[in-house]
Formats: structure tokens, sequence, C-alpha cells
């Protein structure tokens, strides 16, 4: 880790405000995360501290599912434990903190426009299983990827990009750090995925034991998503790489 400041640009005021609410947020009610520190908040600009360090790799998973457990459990235990994934959240100024179904309805709709999706039939399928996983405690996802997530040469580690954050069910950003990692570097044993899950549910089971619950099956569902999701993704931003073909639920 160095001194100095990174510099992020934006489009328009509206996105910096989001992004710095989130950072407030996820730095009040998600402690487990440590997030590089804020520094000066332009009209369409962020500056953060300077982090030195590698991206994820897959034998980070174990660490970073045990820190997601536990920040989730954390978050649930703080601020989301009224929370309900059909409804938008509130931040304290009265923003709102996004629900788990309607961003991802839209991103849906949108992969079916793009021809991500092949048909209405493939769409109302994928609708009705985002609708399957909304339930449950309520979370937070704010994009687990690889590229998220620093860590520096002393193993300190930084989770960075706050421009992304609803509500979503206990493992769903597991699951999109299992999906990203095997996009990036290829695919994952099963056995790595299973025992990430185990690590998760029990650092979140810590918190309250309904967090501490997710199964294999319904893991497979948010990958399921997530691998709609992030189609138009795929050979851009280091993921080079496609679902294996073995993986349940994505076959066809």
């Amino acid at each position: 880790m160095t001194s100095g400041y990174f510099t992020k640009h934006y489009t328009d005021s509206a996105q910096v405000a989001a992004a710095v609410r989130h950072h407030w947020w996820l730095t009040e009610h998600a402690r487990p995360l440590r997030l590089p520190t804020l520094g000066v908040i332009g009209p369409t600009s962020l500056s953060y501290q300077w982090i030195d360090g590698r991206a994820a790799r897959p034998e980070d998973l174990p660490r970073l599912a045990r820190l997601l457990g536990d920040a989730h459990g954390t978050a649930w235990a703080s601020d989301l434990h009224a929370a309900e994934l059909h409804v938008p959240h509130r931040f304290d100024d009265g923003t709102e903190f996004a629900d788990y179904l309607r961003p991802r309805t839209a991103a849906l709709q949108k992969r079916l426009e793009q021809g991500y999706l092949p048909n209405k039939a493939a769409l109302h399928a994928m609708l009705t299983l985002l609708e399957k996983t909304a339930e449950g405690p309520a979370v937070f996802y704010k994009d687990s990827n690889p590229r998220n997530v620093l860590i520096t040469d002393t193993g300190a580690l930084f989770t960075v990009d706050t421009d992304d954050l609803t509500l979503a069910p206990a493992a769903y950003d597991l699951a999109k750090l299992v999906a990203t990692l095997l996009l990036t570097y290829g695919p994952l044993p099963r056995r790595a995925i299973d025992a990430a899950l185990a690590i998760y549910n029990e650092a979140a089971w810590r918190h309250d034991s309904r967090l501490g619950a997710t199964d294999r099956d319904r893991l497979d569902d948010f990958l399921a998503l997530h691998a709609v999701l992030t189609a138009p993704y795929r050979g851009r931003n280091g993921y080079l790489y496609g679902w294996p073909p073995d993986f349940p639920r994505l076959r066809g």
C-alpha cells in the first residue's frame, strides 16, 4: 500500500452522491469490510486512497467467503434486520437503498432486448427464478468481483468500488464472486465452491442462524441468474472464460 489517491470519474453528480452514500453506509454498517479512505468529492469525480494491491484470485475464495459472511451478518444486525427483499430500504437521508427484485427484473428484460436470452419464454423462466430466490433475510450486494478486491503485499484486504449497492438474499454476492472468478480464471472445482459456501454460512450464522442457511441448490440458482446478468461483459473486464458445460442449471 502506498500513499496517494486514485480519482474516479462519473457522468453526473447523482452517481457521485450514490457512491459516497454507499461508501458511508458500508463503512458504518459493514465494518468487517476495509474500504479505502474517501478523499476529495468533486461534482463528477471522487478521489480515494491509493491501494497498491492485486486483484482476488481463486485461492483467495475461502478468505473472501468468510469476510462476506461476516460483513453480511454485521450489516443485517446493524441495519438490515427489518429490511424486506421486495421493498426498497432507506438510507438515513431518505434516499432509496434499492430492493432485490426491481433492478434485476429490469436487467433481465434488457438481456432479452440485447439478445442474451433467446425468447420471452426464457425471460419468463429467469424472472420466475428471480422471484423464487427473493426470500429470507435481506443482506446487501456490492458486486463482489475479483477486480473489486485488492490484496496488498502484507495481506491486507480492501474492498473497492461502491457504485452498486442493493438488497439481496444471503450468499447472492458470494455467488457473484464465484461466478466472476470462474469467468476470469476458468472452471473452479466443485469442492472449492462447496467449501466456500460452508465457510460463508458459518460466518453469517454467527450473527443469526437464518443467515447461514444457504444450500448448494440455492447457490446454483444465484449462479444461473448471474450467468445471464453478466453475459454482456464476457470478453471484457478480464472475463475471458465461459460457463463450464456441467454447471447445474446452466446447460442449454
